[in-house]
């Protein structure tokens, strides 16, 4: 009995204590950090989608304007207008548009001032429209007189051709009645003596060849030297022919002919007489031979004489 009642008298110093609570209050912690981390991560998660759909919205308006931006510079560099100003909005958003892509700290608050910038570019393409409304109106207006114009030339050009084709078929005509023309032609062999036998005679009678003939008169024909060709052809077609004695070549109708002499004379509108003298040097065929006159590229007349 004593026994026990000093048992109960000792102090129990050596009895263990309970950590059941502080397990409890750090579990709670632990549980606690996790969820502050799990809801922080998951915000942050949640943040960085949205902040990626709104790059990718903010990205496709920025080039949904540059390509209105492009569009609207053709049409109005088409239509004649300015585009300096579109130009530089053009660069300006192009840069922009690299900065946001490049510029990772900032591109939050990039994102919300390149919002606002958009709409201000959309007012400004909203304005270019009715800039390139109104140019579309002067254009029309323009492609309007221009047709008027293009009329009125085409009609002025017809009319210009028909009075220059007129010009022309009088120029024709004057031409052709200015033409000379020659009558009465002799031939005539001229002997040493100086006797003459009129368009039949024989090889030794020719000393010189004396062609005449009469230029008639001709009022419209204009005052001017005149070069006279003759053309001496011989029974078997061939020209007489010396450079020697004079004798050269004219084109006619499109080709080349010889002449057998040439002499300039003065033309006055009247008729008048002309002689030419030839002197071949040799013995002429026998037969008949043709005499052709020209003058400008046209044939005046012709007449003929027989050697026997």
């Amino acid at each position: 009995m004593e026994n026990d009642q000093q048992h109960q008298g000792i102090p129990e110093t050596n009895k263990p204590k309970d950590r059941t609570p502080l397990f409890i209050g750090i579990v709670v912690l632990l549980l606690a950090a996790v969820i502050f981390l799990y809801y922080t991560y998951d915000n942050l998660k949640a943040d960085k989608e949205a902040q990626a759909i709104e790059l990718n919205n903010t990205l496709l308006r920025l080039d949904s304007v540059s390509t209105e931006l492009d569009s609207k510079i053709v049409t109005i560099r088409e239509l004649g207008g300015e585009i300096d100003t579109l130009v530089k909005v053009k660069e300006k958003l192009q840069a922009e548009r690299k900065l946001l892509l490049t510029e990772i700290s900032n591109r939050k608050n990039m994102i919300s001032e390149l919002r606002d910038r958009v709409d201000g570019y959309r007012e400004l393409l909203l304005a270019k429209d009715v800039e390139i409304e109104k140019l579309r109106e002067i254009n029309d207006q323009l492609m309007t007189e221009n047709s008027e114009l293009k009329t009125e030339k085409q009609q002025l050009n017809e009319s210009l051709s028909e009075v220059n084709k007129a010009k022309d078929q009088l120029a024709e005509k004057v031409a052709f009645a200015s033409r000379l023309k020659i009558s009465g032609m002799t031939v005539y062999a001229v002997n040493e003596g100086g006797k003459e036998r009129e368009n039949e005679f024989r090889n030794r009678h020719i000393d010189q060849l004396k062609v005449k003939f009469t230029i008639g008169e001709n009022k419209v024909a204009p005052i001017e030297g005149k070069d006279i060709l003759i053309r001496i052809v011989a029974p078997d077609g061939n020209v007489l022919f010396d450079v020697t004695r004079g004798s050269g070549s004219f084109m006619f109708e499109a080709r080349e002919l010889f002449y057998t002499a040439k002499q300039e004379i003065l033309y006055d509108k009247n008729s008048q007489e002309v002689t030419i003298f030839y002197d071949k040097g040799s013995e002429y065929a026998e037969g008949r031979h043709i005499v052709e006159v020209y003058t400008d590229e046209y044939l005046m007349g012709s007449g003929f004489f027989i050697v026997k």
